[in-house]
């Protein structure tokens, strides 16, 4: 079988059996061809190597030649983690009879701990839009709701109207893999987005019809890129100059919240975290911001 019809066999069964999102997929898709196109330049004197064909001897050498490349263990760990997946598959489905990866150590890389605002840093750019315009009023509803919720960006913009329960103050998003969550949302943000819809989305929608509850100045959904850059604008305007990314509010939303006292399992299930030990790196970025607080303002520190 050529490597491609493997490779999107393989990912057809991921998609059904996993769930896993359209952005893992695609990324496995390009680690197998590159593992696949630097397999093609390799033959030995049996013939071409292929996906199926692999063995422990070609993976060390893939992996040379990716440290050659200068890549980082991080990037070369999460290629060896699909080409791990794709020979189990291989295996399970009786396309060959060993694992060639099971005696392959893939590199240790180091988990940086991620950003956050502090406390002081969120609220000044809640405070940053412009409140008597229509889209100062839609961009405080959106940086209130995703600092109040914890929620991906890519699941704040594909929030729909329906979505948000604001009787029940709770929100249904679909997560990664399309796993549907509800989160709680606070009254500060309820009453934010309803002002929002009230006096701001129909002047900007114009007529026009959609289910998105953000939308653009032109009236149509909101993109990934429309709030990184509504974000770092209002990140400037509110004097913060540290580097800035959409998710620091979600990692900023569990840090504080351990910071008073939340149970992690809580924060897990609000975060759509499927393992606990993904929700455990923020217990450490807590830990950090401690001792940097008793550093700077302990008198005998």
């Amino acid at each position: 079988m050529p490597d491609s019809d493997l490779i999107r066999d393989f990912l057809d069964d991921l998609l059904v059996e996993q769930g896993l999102s359209d952005n893992t997929l695609e990324a496995y898709r390009l680690d197998l061809e590159g593992l696949s196109e630097f397999l093609a330049q390799q033959r030995r004197a049996s013939g071409t190597v292929t996906l199926a064909t692999v063995t422990p001897e070609d993976l060390a050498n893939f992996l040379e030649h990716l440290f050659h490349q200068k890549m980082t263990a991080t990037t070369v760990a999460r290629k060896m983690s699909a080409i791990r997946r794709l020979c189990r598959h291989l295996l399970v489905t009786e396309q060959r009879s060993d694992d060639p990866t099971r005696l392959i150590r893939s590199p240790k890389s180091h988990r940086a701990l991620p950003k956050i605002f502090d406390e002081a840093e969120v609220s000044a750019l809640l405070a940053a839009p412009e409140q008597g315009t229509e889209l100062g009023l839609r961009d405080a509803a959106m940086l209130e709701l995703l600092y109040a919720t914890g929620l991906r960006v890519s699941e704040l913009v594909n929030l729909t109207t329906d979505g948000l329960d604001d009787h029940f103050g709770m929100v249904r998003v679909i997560g990664k893999g399309d796993k549907e969550r509800v989160v709680p949302v606070g009254e500060m943000a309820l009453e934010r987005v309803a002002h929002y819809q009230r006096a701001s989305r129909p002047v900007l929608l114009a007529g026009q019809n959609t289910t998105a509850l953000f939308v653009t100045a032109r009236g149509g959904a909101m993109t990934r890129q429309n709030f990184w850059y509504i974000i770092r604008r209002h990140a400037v305007n509110a004097g913060i100059l540290k580097p800035i990314s959409p998710h620091l509010l979600r990692h900023s939303f569990a840090v504080h919240l351990l910071n008073h006292d939340a149970d992690l399992r809580a924060i897990q299930m609000m975060l759509g975290h499927a393992d606990i030990s993904t929700t455990e790196i923020y217990t450490h970025v807590a830990k950090v911001r401690m001792k940097q607080v008793h550093a700077r303002f302990h008198p005998r520190a």
